[in-house]
């Protein structure tokens, strides 16, 4: 089958592949494809055009493109990211019918490297899953869309092929012109379609008109028709049994050997010899793709070496070991008691009031311990096995060294300069078994940022100099809440992930009848 369905999972209108591709047969998709080699080399067919990718190259194949993709003989690791146009339409128009091109003759303009930023945030956030990691991809893949409208979507033929043009970069009139003049070409081909036809819709004359064709693509109105046709073409010649009279008829050509003559000028041979030489390597379901997907160590280790900084934004130095805790719940609720003390009890010193609304709010439940260390707290309100409807968990990252070195000067001035420089990233899984059903998680996090913001509040060290510095300065201090439900059969696994001063408060609430 020639057309590939691509399909979306997870409620993403992403969909990403990396991975070492031996071979990937002719195949064409509604949706727009980015391509990004970041190891090794692959060899690359796209329509009547071969390109060989090495690392670090990034190549838009734009809706209903045909292509496939070869090994080189050599290992290569290659990020296939496609976007859902039924979604991303409904933000850009034009976004079907656009066409892009990254293809340089060298690599001189600094907005590859953002597209290759852009790339790499998303695949670091599609490997980490982190919390809300959707809405950051999906943030990230309108931050892209928008970089190809600004910077790729002019183009010129040269040598035989379509490369990025930066002339006419930023001319957004020319741009939305030579949109709606190709949008209308690829819509009407297929009938007898003139220059003098667009030229009053554009309500230019048409030597203008033409001049701006010829000037904009390098191509004249009838060769940029003619090659629409002919690519077009492509789909019914390797994935229907017409025969070439039809093609060329459907196509538009007026004759089958004008058909014959500019399928050749891209092509280089006779469509039936094109026909007899790719038909057998079109997708089917006797002829599939061969790839081995990349792990995620790898993924990283290639995002490291090719784009600077990202990699340390989602994994620092300072990472430490995850802590694991595993608790079960009904051995837990038998031994547990109220203690007298909460773990924790140093946030009750008045240098941590800042910082201590979510201790404050953990100790007013009055729940039951169930399990305690020096970055968390698991309690329950259930006295017994019947009434587990409930599960609290409370996460600070103030490790015990900052608790010794703030023993000697206690003052939260001193405490302020702390948060700043303290960068340690620390994670917590808690895995809670003894818990079935659905259930309503309520998260309240406090990051690095609204711990420092609500210490220079508590402080005034930033000098409230306006309303709206006051204003923004609140906003800071907040915490961030976040709800969710999910079904479950005997374990939950709650993560926190905190980066330098933080605390999450995670309520867990069966849910019986009850929205939020």
């Amino acid at each position: 089958m020639l057309k590939e369905k691509i399909v979306y999972k997870e409620g993403l209108p992403v969909n990403l592949t990396v991975a070492n591709i031996y071979d990937y047969p002719i195949h064409f998709h509604n949706d727009l494809e980015v391509v990004y080699v970041l190891d090794g080399t692959i060899r690359m067919k796209n329509g009547y055009y071969s390109y060989i990718l090495k690392q670090g190259d990034i190549f838009i194949l734009n809706a209903r493109e045909i292509h496939n993709f070869e090994s080189n003989g050599e290992r290569n690791m290659v990020m296939l990211l496609q976007f859902d146009l039924d979604y991303f339409s409904r933000y850009y128009d034009n976004l079907r019918n656009s066409f892009f091109v990254t293809d340089m003759e060298e690599d001189p303009d600094e907005s590859l490297d953002v597209l290759r930023n852009l790339l790499a945030h998303i695949m670091m956030e599609v490997i980490q899953k982190g919390q809300g990691y959707e809405a950051k991809v999906i943030e990230s893949a309108h931050n892209l869309i928008s970089n190809l409208f600004a910077d790729f979507q002019y183009f010129l033929m040269e040598d035989g092929r379509f490369i990025n043009e930066t002339k006419h970069k930023g001319n957004k009139i020319l741009a939305g012109r030579l949109s709606r003049i190709t949008d209308y070409m690829y819509d009407n081909y297929s009938r007898k379609l003139t220059l003098s036809e667009i030229a009053e819709r554009e309500h230019l004359s048409i030597y203008y008109l033409s001049h701006i064709i010829k000037e904009a693509t390098g191509l004249s109105f009838q060769e940029l028709l003619s090659f629409m046709r002919v690519e077009e073409s492509e789909k019914l010649l390797l994935g229907t049994n017409k025969k070439i009279g039809a093609i060329a008829e459907e196509m538009g050509f007026s004759a089958v050997r004008y058909f014959i003559k500019h399928f050749e000028i891209w092509y280089g041979m006779h469509p039936l010899e094109y026909k007899k030489k790719y038909a057998g390597r079109v997708a089917s379901p006797e002829i599939t793709h061969k790839m081995e997907k990349s792990s995620p160590v790898a993924i990283e280790n290639a995002i490291r070496n090719n784009v600077k900084g990202v990699y340390n934004e989602f994994f620092s130095v300072n990472k430490a070991e995850p802590i694991i805790v595993d608790v079960d719940i009904h051995e837990e609720i038998r031994d547990a008691k109220i203690p007298d003390t909460y773990p924790m009890n140093f946030l009750d010193d008045d240098i941590f009031k800042p910082v201590s609304r979510h201790y404050t709010m953990f100790k007013s439940l009055k729940e039951k311990v169930l399990a305690s260390g020096s970055y968390y707290i698991v309690s329950t309100s259930a006295r017994a096995l019947s009434g587990l409807n409930s599960v609290s968990i409370l996460v600070y990252h103030i490790n015990p060294e900052m608790i010794e070195s703030l023993s000697k000067q206690m003052n939260r001035e001193y405490m302020l300069e702390l948060i700043k420089q303290y960068e340690k990233e620390q994670e917590v899984l808690i895995r809670l078994s003894g818990l079935s059903g659905e259930y309503r998680i309520s998260r309240y996090k406090m990051t690095k940022q609204s711990a420092t913001a609500s210490y220079e509040e508590a402080l005034k060290t930033e000098g409230l100099a306006s309303k709206r510095k006051a204003i923004i300065n609140s906003w800071r201090t907040l915490p961030v809440a976040e709800f969710g439900r999910l079904a479950i059969t005997d374990t939950l696994s709650v993560r926190s992930t905190l980066k330098g001063i933080g605390a999450e408060l995670i309520l867990i609430d069966k849910q019986v009848n009850i929205d939020l």
